[in-house]
């Protein structure tokens, strides 16, 4: 099977020259970096190997499709059904560029604005408004109505909701996840502990989190990094809070919300977790046995079943709930767009439209790329990963939370952790914080 060179570097040139396409993790940008060294040997290939496509492209022979992304560790594995597709569709080359999550969007933007996206890419509900209102993404809606592969009722209608704006869909769902919770089975076993299961509460993570911590600071039991997806929001809906309100105001000066926030920081208080505000030092804390529990999305099971550390000693399970019951794990999905400035919208499409049927669905969650999408095909995935309970991700969705969002959530979101370090740390009352994140968010949606 060829071996196509996933095009790290592109995304760097892109930067430099409004580039023509490019593809959350800390982890994905080191993989990255090897890509980066990888495409760099086969430099001269790799030129010859496009200008042979260009020519070929003018000929009218075969088109080459920009597919855009943010996490290695899935496009390695999008290579497979990239070729697959093509030998499906000899006319049609697929050209996979991947860019960490923050560079991803910088690039996105500087692309949008010289009218040079990528063919297809990834689009993710913090940002869909901002490229659907701006008529940067192409309307999939007749798209849509027109094939005999895509129907909108095979996928979850949150997930739908999403990337629809005004009755026109942007985008297609691609894939779904929650968030579960990780634990270290070998340090477990040394402390007497039984596993999590789904009769766990906050009492007994917190119960378990102190058995697991060690005086001298080289053991923490739980990892409560400053996230909001993998992290505090959970605790907020678990409680019976929430971030934005149906009629679009914030929820945070929410006395739930304040103490779902209270409950999730406690962790930090009581030094049962290290403070933690980066996505590669959670990772790290976890993969270096610095602590033994912390919450992960379904994203991380590429990267985890790749480390024999991960393997060998780390299990997940549903969230605890709260002491009242209370069940939520935060539910999201991303979306395959076109760009409306594709040259090639029919190609695209027919690209986008395999990675949105049934089959290309159930290929993927084969894979191990993501939870697919579509309705009835995401036991597959845990198939992919034998060596965890990823069922346990599928388990939760009956009573997932759709990750809260509105116009510009981006906005709002990044000024809010920053809001909130100083609380998190220990030096400002939560409730105190969580007003003023209120009132900067109302401020932010009100100007949307």
């Amino acid at each position: 099977m060829k071996k196509r060179v996933v095009s790290a570097v592109l995304c760097m040139a892109m930067l430099a020259t409004m580039f023509t396409g490019c593809g959350s993790s800390a982890d994905t940008d080191s993989t990255a970096d090897k890509k980066t060294d990888t495409a760099a040997t086969n430099d001269a290939a790799a030129e010859s190997e496009t200008k042979t496509d260009d020519a070929a492209a003018d000929d009218g022979d075969v088109v080459t499709i920009s597919y855009a992304c943010w996490d290695s560790n899935q496009a390695n594995l999008l290579e497979t059904v990239a070729e697959e597709f093509e030998a499906e569709n000899p006319n049609i080359k697929i050209d996979i560029q991947v860019n960490g999550w923050s560079d991803y969007w910088t690039a996105l933007e500087a692309a949008g604005t010289g009218g040079s996206l990528p063919d297809t890419f990834w689009m993710h509900s913090n940002n869909i408004y901002y490229y659907g209102s701006n008529d940067q993404l192409l309307d999939l809606t007749d798209y849509i109505a027109n094939s005999d592969k895509v129907d909108l009722a095979n996928y979850p209608q949150g997930l739908d909701d999403i990337y629809n704006i005004d009755g026109k869909q942007y985008a297609v769902p691609k894939d779904y996840d929650t968030i579960a919770l990780w634990y270290n089975k070998t340090l477990f076993d040394e402390a007497g502990i039984s596993y999590p299961d789904d009769t766990w509460t906050w009492a007994d993570l917190k119960d378990a989190a102190k058995k697991l911590t060690k005086d001298d600071g080289s053991q923490y039991g739980f990892c409560a990094g400053l996230h909001n997806q993998e992290g505090y929001y959970n605790f907020v809906y678990q409680n019976g809070g929430e971030i934005i309100t149906d009629d679009k105001k914030s929820g945070y000066d929410e006395d739930k919300t304040i103490g779902g926030i209270e409950e999730y920081f406690s962790f930090v208080k009581e030094g049962l977790s290290p403070e933690i505000y980066d996505d590669q030092a959670r990772a790290e804390a976890i993969e270096n046995g610095l602590c033994a529990m912390g919450l992960f999305g379904s994203w991380n099971l590429s990267g985890f079943a790749a480390s024999d550390f991960m393997k060998e000693n780390f299990d997940c399970a549903v969230l605890p709930m709260s002491n009242d019951g209370g069940k939520a794990s935060i539910f999201n999905g991303l979306g395959n767009a076109i760009a409306a400035t594709t040259e090639h919208p029919d190609e695209a499409w027919k690209w986008v439209e395999y990675l949105s049927s049934k089959e290309g669905q159930e290929r993927q969650a084969e894979l191990g790329i993501a939870i697919s999408a579509f309705n009835g095909t995401a036991d597959k995935f845990t198939n992919a990963y034998p060596d965890f309970n990823t069922k346990c991700y599928i388990d939760m969705v009956d009573y997932a939370q759709i990750r809260p969002y509105s116009n510009q959530t981006s906005v709002w979101e990044d000024k809010a952790y920053e809001l909130l370090k100083d609380a998190y740390a220990g030096k400002e009352d939560v409730s105190t914080a969580c007003k003023n994140v209120a009132d900067m968010m109302n401020e932010a949606i009100a100007a949307e």
